[in-house]
């Protein structure tokens, strides 16, 4: 894979209405790839356990946190998971997110930019990542993500570097 491939042409259904194109998208784009989000409930006990599983809903509110700080920068937020369209909408709307949340129910951009999937009581899911994409081209991955919550501030640290 090149240093720094191009983003597929791939349409995603987004929370904001229509779909989203992140190839077509000019400037910056912070693209943070979730497992999912818990259901108003809250995660079962399984998802719980699985290491590495928790977490997504403390970064998509960590995210929206720094919404502003980001916008500052130029960059825009994009949250993306294999969740369809309509449970992402809920979860969107429950935990007041300020930008949208992309469905990849298909995993397009998996294969193109290799991103690493798991297998969950039998439903395909994106391994935690973040992507900044410029111009449709991916300039930097962040996979090793310890602590999803503080992961927003150490994106938009790495940006204002």
């Amino acid at each position: 894979m090149p240093e720094h491939p191009q983003v597929p042409a791939t349409p995603l259904t987004s929370t904001a209405g229509g779909t989203v194109d992140l190839s077509a998208e000019r400037g910056t784009s912070v693209v943070f790839l979730y497992p999912r989000t818990s259901p108003p409930g809250g995660p079962s006990a399984a998802w719980q356990a699985l290491p590495g599983a928790r977490g997504c809903t403390a970064e998509s509110c960590g995210f929206r946190d720094l919404a502003h700080d980001f916008t500052q920068l130029g960059a825009r937020i994009f949250g993306v998971s294999t969740q369809d369209p309509q449970y992402q909408l809920e979860a969107s709307t429950r935990l007041h997110l300020s930008y949208p949340l992309l469905s990849d129910t298909n995993r397009a951009l998996a294969g193109p930019l290799r991103l690493e999937t798991f297998d969950f009581e039998g439903a395909e899911l994106y391994r935690r990542a973040t992507l900044i994409i410029k111009d449709g081209t991916l300039v930097h991955r962040f996979e090793e993500i310890p602590d999803p919550a503080a992961h927003p501030q150490d994106v938009l640290s790495w940006l204002q570097r």
